[in-house]
């Protein structure tokens, strides 16, 4: 859950790779996964879609016990509000989403107005800051 990221688990994203365009997405849901490298798509076992991904620079370690990355995983569920907007989420939104624009490596990023069902805020900064594939 977003609430339990800490901005210390992440510090060494190199990148934030998104696999669809955000700025039509109101949240994404966000976990720290243990991933067998620190770079490429990983493997995705959840329901719904994986919407994007974080790298790690070169200085990321892997866990002695298991030898995995924490990386972080950008996802939604069927019912989100993107795929039902009158749904479940029609406002407010999961403990573990974030607006996506709010997102930068390294960073967190937060819950907003719009995130919450509301219009966009003023304070989100431009998604095209990002990398898209």
């Amino acid at each position: 859950m977003s609430a339990l990221i800490g901005e210390d688990e992440i510090f060494h994203e190199a990148q934030l790779v998104w696999l669809e365009d955000i700025a039509g997405l109101d949240y994404v849901r966000q976990s720290l996964d243990r991933l067998p490298t620190r770079r490429g798509k990983p493997a995705y076992h959840r329901d719904g879609r994986m919407v994007g991904y974080a790298l790690l620079g070169p200085q990321a370690k892997p866990s002695r016990s298991s030898g995995t990355f924490r990386r972080r995983v950008f996802w939604l569920l069927p019912h989100d509000r993107d795929a039902e907007p009158e749904g479940l989420y029609a406002t407010g939104a999961p403990a573990e989403a974030v607006d996506p624009r709010t997102l930068s490596p390294g960073s967190k990023g937060r819950k907003t107005e719009r995130s919450e069902g509301g219009p966009l805020s003023s304070a989100a900064p431009d998604p095209g800051k990002q990398l898209w594939l």
